[in-house]
């Protein structure tokens, strides 16, 4: 079972999100918190595989989870981190994956009754992978999509797909699944849009990361 951390300071949200996680067989719920101090605690003392937190928490309510998130990140490598937001802004995500999406994932709070996509979402940033909600990601292609100027202009649709697939967090295998299409002709469109992309020769993880971040950044 996967071990969770659970932080939201609005109590109906907090209880109705806390007794969903507890129903899910393949979750453990260990720890509740309603701030920014309680939820670091939380993790301090339990040694989660992951924690699910709300973007907005005392004591300023702005950016308490993503900061949380990148402290949670650097002080416990082994805790993924999914932060729950209502804001589809781009911006939002692009604070919380800029210097890295390794163990981050955002996922807006309409989807957190999808139990299935919920877990996914933990269980691949407790993998030391990422998640980046749907939405979130269809609203970045479409926006970029806009921008002649971008690299991203020169992209195919089929290439677009890919690339909003592996947004999305999945490997190549998911991404043949989602798009009927063979691992091979995945990564033979990989390649092209790494390449369309300019981005330069590095491991093949630091290559998926820069293309996400391609979408936030506008470039």
């Amino acid at each position: 079972m996967l071990r969770v951390v659970f932080a939201e300071d609005n109590y109906l949200v907090r209880e109705g999100t806390s007794a969903l996680l507890a129903s899910v067989d393949e979750l453990e719920l260990v720890a509740v918190a309603e701030d920014l101090d309680g939820l670091l605690s939380a993790v301090a003392e339990h040694s989660p595989d992951a924690v699910l937190t709300d973007i907005r928490m005392p004591p300023t309510k702005t950016t308490e989870g993503i900061d949380a998130a990148l402290q949670i990140r650097a002080e416990h490598p082994d805790v993924g981190v999914v932060v729950l937001s209502q804001y589809d802004d781009e911006e939002y995500a692009y604070e919380l994956l800029k210097d890295g999406a390794a163990g981050l994932g955002y996922l807006l709070k309409d989807h957190v009754g999808d139990v299935e996509e919920l877990v996914r979402a933990l269980q691949d940033v407790a993998k030391g992978g990422s998640f980046l909600d749907p939405q979130i990601v269809e609203a970045l292609v479409a926006r970029k999509q806009k921008l002649a100027d971008s690299p991203l202009g020169e992209l195919t649709e089929r290439e677009r797909e890919v690339l909003e697939q592996m947004a999305q967090g999945k490997n190549n295998a998911a991404i043949a699944k989602s798009l009927f299409l063979s691992e091979r002709a995945v990564e033979k469109h990989i390649n092209s849009l790494f390449h369309k992309l300019r981005l330069s020769s590095e491991p093949e993880v630091h290559r998926r990361v820069k293309a996400v971040l391609t979408f936030l950044q506008g470039e």
